[in-house]
């Protein structure tokens, strides 16, 4: 049965990171932006609240652009360029994924609470909660991550989903202002 239910999961986020990718325009419509509260002087992390639920919580410095592909006035996806973003998307029935999309990346989800970083010719996704499909963005297999799971995707060699260490999530949120 769990063999089974991986494996749907699998072809669930292969689905989602093979769906073309439509011209997408910048898209803030929806989605205002504070500094975040939880955010030291140091972080000066930034937060996107988007009328769709979303929200986005920038490192300081962070290169990204949000992004309405299918043109509804709701943002469904993010281009990230640099440093980190902490996303979390409502469960909702059916609908496209949201993506965040990276030079080596795409991760995408339906519902769920996740941080990607874009750094040095390589991508790192970790799962706080729910679960997120992540692959490259030259096809290849996708991975599953779980809460807890991480994984670093680079220009070659494999997917390696590896549940990541109390200090490595400890920096990575500190540079959110978690």
């Amino acid at each position: 049965m769990k063999r089974g239910i991986r494996a749907g999961c699998l072809a669930l986020a292969w689905s989602f990171l093979l769906m073309g990718q439509a011209a997408a325009q910048p898209a803030n419509a929806g989605c205002t932006s504070s500094p975040s509260a939880a955010g030291t002087q140091a972080t000066h992390a930034q937060t996107w609240r988007c009328d769709n639920g979303i929200t986005i919580i920038a490192e300081n410095g962070a290169r990204f652009e949000l992004k309405d592909a299918n043109r509804d006035g709701h943002i469904d996806s993010v281009e990230l360029s640099s440093k980190a973003l902490l996303i979390e998307v409502p469960k909702k029935p059916g609908g496209n994924p949201f993506k965040v999309l990276t030079p080596q990346a795409i991760a995408a989800v339906r519902g769920t609470r996740w941080a990607v970083d874009a750094a040095d010719g390589k991508t790192s996704v970790f799962v706080a909660d729910g679960r997120v499909g992540v692959g490259r963005r030259t096809r290849g297999r996708a991975v599953v991550l779980g809460p807890g799971d991480g994984v670093d995707v680079e220009a070659a060699g494999t997917l390696e989903v590896k549940r990541w260490g109390q200090p490595r999530i400890d920096a990575l949120m500190a540079r959110l202002g978690q």
